[in-house]
Order: C-alpha cells, then sequence, then structure tokens
C-alpha cells in the first residue's frame, strides 16, 4: 500500500504537452475556440492531470467516509442527532439514499468506508447492486473537541492511510474518475474548526447552520469552535495536527483520498464544504494538489465559499446544496460525461468540409 510520504512524493505538475494536445484537439472542432467554455477547460485539465488527451472518465466511483463526532454526541451543535449516522450508513447501504440515486444516473459505483460510526453499519452490507461496504472503524466516533484533541496523531495517519489504501483499491478495479463524500452528524462543525484553524479566520465567519440549526443552535456551535481552538491551540502550520485536534475520522479519510488520486493522476470531484475541509488540509501538505481537483458545486454553508477562494477552485455548479454523501460530486460526474463526448464525438472542420475561420 502507499504510504502517505510516498504518494506527496509523487506529486508533480499538469502535463504541459498532453494538455497543448488536447487544446489542440478542441480548436479543430466545429466552433469557434473556446466557445464551449468550462466543457473545453475540463477535457484540457483532464489531459493535463492523467498524461492523456484522450483520458477515459468511464469507469466512476463515489467514495463515501462515514464517522461520528465527539462534539455532537455531547454538545448541541447539530439539529440531528447522531444515531443518524448509523441510520444513513445502512441507508447508502440499502440503496435508498440520496446518494444512492444520483450515482446511478452518472452510472458510478459507490464505497461507503465506516471510520468511526457509533453503531452498528453491517446488517445491511452488500443489499445494493454497486455499492461495497469497507469496515475499517477505528473506534465508535472522535473525542469531544471542546475538551481536547479529538484523536491521537497515530489515529490521524491510520485514518488517512485508510483513505489512500481506497484509491489503491479503486485503480486496481479500473476507477478512472472519483467523486468523494462523507457521512457524520457533527461534521460541519468539525470542517468549521478545521477551516478556521488553518485560515486563522474567526469561527464566526466560516460556520454555517450545517443540518439546519436555528440561530441559538448556530450560537452554540461558533462557541463549541471557539472552545475548542482555544483547548486545543491548533498550529496552521500542521495539517495533520490541526486535524487531531479538531477535525474527524472522515475527514481524514478524505485527506488519503484527495492525496492518493493526486498521486495517482488520477480526476478527482470533491463535493461540498466537508470534502473542500480535506482539500485545505490536503494542499496545506503539498500545494500542488489544488490543480488536481475540481469542484463540484458551491455549498450554501459560508466556510465553503472561503475555501473554494484558497484552493483557487471555481465551481462547476451551483445548485444550493447542502446534504452531503457525495451527491454534488455524482451530479458534476455528468459535466464530465459531456466534455468528453464534445472532444471524442464531434467533427473537425476537416471532416465535417465546413469553412474554418479566416
Amino acid at each position: 500500500m502507499t504510504t502517505l510520504d510516498e504518494a506527496l512524493a509523487a506529486i508533480e505538475p499538469l502535463d504541459e504537452a498532453a494538455m497543448a494536445a488536447a487544446r489542440d484537439r478542441l480548436d479543430h472542432l466545429t466552433k469557434p475556440p473556446g466557445s464551449l467554455g468550462r466543457l473545453e477547460e475540463l477535457a484540457i485539465w483532464m489531459a493535463g492531470l492523467t498524461g492523456h488527451p484522450a483520458a477515459s472518465v468511464a469507469h466512476r466511483r463515489i467514495v463515501i467516509a462515514a464517522a461520528d463526532h465527539g462534539v455532537a454526541m455531547n454538545q448541541p451543535v447539530s439539529a440531528w442527532p447522531s444515531d443518524v449516522t448509523q441510520q444513513m450508513v445502512s441507508t447508502f447501504l440499502g440503496g435508498r439514499a440520496a446518494i444512492s440515486q444520483l450515482a446511478k444516473t452518472v452510472d458510478a459505483s459507490i464505497e461507503v468506508i465506516d471510520i468511526g460510526v457509533a453503531g452498528p453499519t453491517r446488517h445491511v452490507m452488500g443489499s445494493a447492486k454497486g455499492t461495497r461496504f469497507v469496515a475499517r472503524r477505528i473506534r465508535p466516533g472522535t473525542s469531544d473537541m471542546t475538551e481536547g484533541p479529538v484523536m491521537t496523531r497515530a489515529e490521524a495517519d491510520q485514518a488517512i492511510a485508510v483513505g489512500l489504501e481506497a484509491v489503491d483499491r479503486a485503480i486496481a478495479d479500473g476507477v478512472e474518475l472519483l467523486g468523494v463524500g462523507e457521512m457524520g452528524i457533527g461534521n460541519t462543525t468539525a470542517a468549521s474548526a478545521i477551516v478556521a484553524a488553518l485560515t486563522r479566520l474567526p469561527p464566526g465567519d466560516v460556520t454555517g447552520r450545517g443540518t439546519g440549526v436555528d440561530d441559538e443552535g448556530l450560537t452554540r456551535k461558533v462557541a463549541a469552535i471557539e472552545r475548542a481552538i482555544a483547548v486545543n491551540r491548533p498550529d496552521a502550520g500542521d495539517p495533520v495536527g490541526v486535524l487531531a485536534a479538531v477535525g474527524g475520522f472522515e475527514i481524514a479519510v478524505l485527506v488519503g483520498v484527495i492525496v492518493g488520486a493526486a498521486a495517482r493522476r488520477v480526476p478527482l470531484i470533491l463535493d461540498g464544504f466537508i470534502t473542500g475541509a480535506a482539500a485545505l488540509v490536503a494542499t496545506g501538505l503539498e500545494p500542488l494538489i489544488a490543480g488536481r481537483l475540481v469542484a463540484a458545486h458551491r455549498s450554501v454553508e459560508p466556510g465553503h465559499a472561503i475555501v473554494l477562494d484558497r484552493l483557487d477552485l471555481r465551481p462547476l455548479l451551483d445548485l444550493d446544496l447542502r446534504l452531503g454523501e457525495g451527491t454534488g460530486a455524482a451530479l458534476a460526474m455528468s459535466v464530465f460525461s459531456a466534455a468528453v463526448a464534445i472532444r471524442d464525438g464531434m467533427a473537425t472542420f476537416e471532416e465535417a468540409a465546413v469553412s474554418d475561420r479566416r
């Protein structure tokens, strides 16, 4: 299995020659150059990332990491009880969740990783076609961030390694396009704490309503993050340390998936705020990773806009999504399909006997 250090060392800049070849192909198609906007940009980016001007993204997977959070089990920071994490994982595995339906529309398989769910998740394992369950539980939920670190450094490293392993498994299965998602009641609190720590912005600037807390709930949520940062004093120069102090097991898995995909030259689509926080940690380890990511959409969470700005990512979609689960990543896969269809299916001016511009 690839280690974190090995994966980080393998990350290189985009392949300029492959990008030039893809751009040349697009410029000879029967349209004004650049007239298909982001679709052309996406086709060129895929070439640079994979090193292949005609890269395929036909085999797809959404990796969903799931875990519970001590802060949500102990503090009133969420509108929903922590039991929902286990219940929703069971719904994923039964093929009846939102992500289950959206993944079908883009012919993507789903892999659900239990890295720290508090309740049992095995009883419906394998019940839905195209959905795999991977049990890697470290313990049933993190510790409460308001009282100290949510996990040890060794646990953070262990969870990141689970994400790297998921990428190795995907490549062995022939996957060519990855999306990431998550499930964990309380994880917008953890993501907000990570973003506040890494950007050094006040928690109130990066924290939103998550699953729908009211004004009093939002005040409690911000206060919990402020306490966590005061207690743990996370160092923005140590991304894994921030993750261990105020993050989550599932966010750590996502960091591993993001780093692993960048190292193995697999296109990866971020979902929303939680996956964006994981990307902020990953790019803190290796800045080149930011250029190897696509943002699916812009979440209504205020911290997500800040993350996208820090990563210099422009989302493909803006649909007011805030569910998570990888739903935005699944929807964005249809845009990849469109970019490939244009690249491979359109005729050139010469093939169509259409006059080129003067």
